[in-house]
C-alpha cells in the first residue's frame, strides 16, 4: 500500500495509487446475471481527469463543494476523485432521503455541484429548494437520449481536454462534510478532515490490510461513512478491488461471493443477523446425519480456534460453508449500531471472523474494533491505534459516557460552533453513548446516554441491555421503552417497561410467543422488567444505517390508546 504518513490529501494518495498500480483492477459493476464492467487503475485514471478537467474549466477551485448522491456504482468514485484531485470538498448524501431532506442538506453545505443519477434528478428537479440552494452545475447520469434535464449536463458528456491541474490541500483543511442525522432538526455536517481519513486508513489497514488481488464487495451505500473507508479509501491506497452490485436482491449478493472470490464485506447487523437466519434454516435443513457430522465439524473448529482464528483449517473443516461464501473471505466487517454477540459468535464458530467495532461520524468511522486477539463477542474491541478513549462520570458499575480523543475527531459541525463546543470538550468527542472498559481494555456499550431510564429509586435501566435478553424471538423486530416515555400524560406507578413487537407478516401474537416472552423475562432483576406488550403493524422507522429511529417510533406510538395498546404480562 501507499505510505499515507507522507501524504497531505487524499487527493494527492489517490493521484499517485492510480499511478502506482494502473494494471491492477480497481472496479467491477455487476447487474444481475451481467459483468458491467471491469476497470483498471489506469482505466479509472482515465475517466476521472477529463472530468476534473472539465470542473476545473467550469471554475470548480480548492475548498469549493460538490456533492455527490448516487447508488453505489463506479461514476461514484471517479466522481469523488475528480473532486479531490481538484482539492475539492466532497459532500456524500444518502440517496434514500426525501427531495426536500436533499435540498436541505445542500443548501446547508454550500454545495455547488451536484453529481446525481437521472431517477433522483427527476424528483429533485420537481422539488422546490434548488433556487435557495449555491447549486449551479449539475451532473446527471444515465439519462435517457431525448430526457428534459431541466438544465443539468449529462455526466458522461461532462468531459474537458487535456490533463487537469492537481490543487494540493493541507492534511488539515475539510475533506468531506457528512451527515451524521440526514432528517429532521438541525442538520449536522460533520467536518472531516484529510487527516481524519489519512489517520484511519492506516489504523484500520494495519488490522484489516487490503493488496492488489482483494476483493471488496461494497453493499452499503458508499456515502456511509464505512463504505466510504473500506470500500473506498482503503482498497484504492492498497492496489486493491471494489466490487459493485447494481441490485441488492439476495440471491445475487449470495452468488457474488463465489464468483468474484470476495474478501472482504461490510455489512450493517441487521443485514448480518438476516443471513444468520438463513444459515440456521439451511443447517436445520439437512438430513439427521449430515446434521450430526455437521455439528461435530463446528466443535472442532471451536476447538482449534478459541484463541486466534485459523482460516486454513476452516475452510479445511468447513468447505462447504466457506465455498459458498467464495473460499477466500478472511472477514465481515461489521458497524452502525449494537451487533447481537450471539450473532457474533455464530459466524466466528464457522471460521467466519466478524471484525464489529464501534464508531460514530464524527470520529471518521471507527473508534474501536475487535482485533481477534483473541476473538471477544461481548465487546466492540479495543481502541484503534492513535485513538484514546475514556469514560466520563462513572456510576458505581464503571458505565459512564464514552469520550475520545484522536486524529480522526471532525474538526467540528459546519456553521454550528455551539454545537461543537458543546460535542468536543477539551479536545474530548463526546459521543453521547454509555460504556465501562473492562480490565482488558475492551470497551463495552449500554447503549445511548439519551435513552437511558432512571427508575424512582434512582437505578439506571438501559433500553439496548435488556433487549439482549429477548433476542431471538421469532418476530420480526422489537424495542424497549418506558410506558411514560411513551404516553408522558398517563402516569403509571413506577418507570414500567413495554416491549414493542413488529410481527413477521401473516403472524400472530400466539400463547407460545406469550409464553416465551415470559420466560426470558424472568431471567432480568425485577426492576428490568417488561410489564406489557405493545403490537405494532408497521416496520420500524430506521435510520441509513438501519438503527431504529426510536424518537420517531415513539411519536407514532404515543397516538394509540395506551389501555387498548398494551397487553399486561
Amino acid at each position: 500500500m501507499l505510505d499515507l504518513t507522507k501524504y497531505e490529501s487524499l487527493g494527492a494518495a489517490l493521484k499517485d495509487a492510480l499511478g502506482r498500480f494502473a494494471g491492477e483492477v480497481c472496479l467491477i459493476e455487476a447487474d444481475r446475471e451481467k459483468e458491467k464492467e471491469r476497470l483498471t487503475y489506469r482505466d479509472f485514471q482515465q475517466r476521472a481527469f477529463p472530468l476534473a478537467r472539465a470542473l476545473q474549466d467550469a471554475g470548480f477551485a480548492a475548498a469549493d463543494r460538490a456533492s455527490i448522491i448516487m447508488t453505489n456504482q463506479s461514476k461514484w468514485l471517479i466522481s469523488a476523485a475528480a473532486i479531490f484531485f481538484r482539492g475539492g470538498v466532497l459532500v456524500p448524501l444518502d440517496y434514500k432521503l426525501t427531495p426536500a431532506e436533499h435540498w436541505q442538506l445542500l443548501k446547508h453545505s454550500g454545495a455547488t455541484v451536484l453529481i446525481t443519477e437521472y431517477p433522483i434528478w427527476r424528483q429533485l428537479a420537481a422539488a422546490p429548494g434548488r433556487a435557495a440552494s449555491a447549486v449551479r452545475t449539475v451532473l446527471v447520469s444515465e439519462a435517457p437520449p431525448n430526457a428534459d434535464l431541466a438544465g443539468a449536463q449529462r455526466w458522461e458528456e461532462f468531459r474537458g481536454a487535456g490533463a487537469p491541474e492537481f490543487l494540493p490541500r493541507k492534511r488539515s483543511d475539510a475533506a468531506c462534510i457528512v451527515y451524521s442525522s440526514g432528517t429532521g432538526g438541525q442538520p449536522k455536517g460533520c467536518i472531516m478532515t484529510h487527516e481524519n481519513y489519512l489517520a484511519q486508513c492506516v489504523a484500520l489497514t494495519a488490522l484489516y490490510p487490503f493488496w492488489p488481488g482483494v476483493r471488496y464487495l461494497s453493499i452499503l451505500p458508499t456515502n456511509h461513512a464505512i463504505d466510504f473507508m473500506v470500500g473506498f479509501i482503503g482498497p484504492f491506497t492498497c492496489g486493491a478491488a471494489v466490487v459493485h452490485l447494481r441490485t441488492l436482491r439476495p440471491e445475487y449478493v449470495r452468488e457474488a461471493f463465489p464468483k468474484y472470490k470476495i474478501t472482504y464485506v461490510s455489512l450493517v447487523p441487521l443485514v448480518l443477523k438476516n443471513l444468520q437466519k438463513g444459515l440456521q434454516a439451511r443447517f436445520a435443513a439437512l438430513p439427521a446425519g449430515k446434521r450430526r457430522v455437521f455439528h461435530a465439524l463446528v466443535a472442532l473448529n471451536k476447538l482449534f480456534t478459541r484463541g486466534r482464528p485459523r482460516l486454513a483449517l476452516s475452510r479445511l473443516l468447513l468447505k462447504q460453508v466457506h465455498a459458498a461464501f467464495g473460499g477466500e473471505l478472511r472477514a465481515i466487517i461489521v458497524g452502525g449500531a449494537f451487533t447481537e454477540p450471539r450473532t457474533l459468535q455464530f459466524f466466528y464458530d464457522l471460521g467466519i471472523p466478524v471484525a464489529n467495532g464501534y464508531g460514530l461520524t464524527e470520529a471518521c468511522t471507527a473508534i474501536t474494533v475487535n482485533d481477534l486477539k483473541p476473538f471477544r463477542a461481548d465487546t466492540v474491541g479495543k481502541p484503534l491505534p492513535g485513538v484514546e478513549i475514556r469514560i466520563v462520570q462513572p456510576d458505581a458499575g464503571g458505565i459512564g459516557e464514552v469520550a475520545v480523543r484522536g486524529r480522526t475527531v471532525m474538526s467540528g459541525y459546519l456553521n454550528a460552533p455551539e454545537l461543537t463546543a458543546e460535542t468536543i470538550v477539551d479536545g474530548w468527542l463526546m459521543t453521547g453513548d454509555l460504556g465501562r472498559i473492562d480490565a482488558g481494555g475492551h470497551l463495552q456499550l449500554f447503549g445511548r446516554k439519551k435513552n437511558m431510564i432512571v427508575t424512582e429509586e434512582g437505578k439506571n435501566i438501559y433500553p439496548e441491555d435488556i433487549e439482549n435478553v429477548f433476542e431471538g424471538l421469532p418476530v420480526k423486530e422489537f424495542c424497549v421503552f418506558a410506558a411514560n416515555y411513551i404516553w408522558p400524560r398517563r402516569s403509571m406507578s413506577g418507570e414500567q417497561l413495554v416491549l414493542v413487537l413488529s410481527l413477521e407478516p401473516g403472524h400472530s401474537f400466539t400463547p407460545e410467543l406469550l409464553r416465551e416472552i415470559n420466560a426470558r423475562n424472568a431471567r432480568l432483576l425485577n426492576y428490568k422488567r417488561i410489564h406489557g406488550v405493545v403490537l405494532w403493524a408497521e416496520d420500524f422507522p430506521r435510520t441509513a444505517s438501519l438503527k431504529i429511529k426510536r424518537n420517531l417510533l415513539a411519536e407514532r406510538l404515543a397516538q394509540l390508546d395506551r389501555d387498548t395498546a398494551v397487553r399486561p404480562l
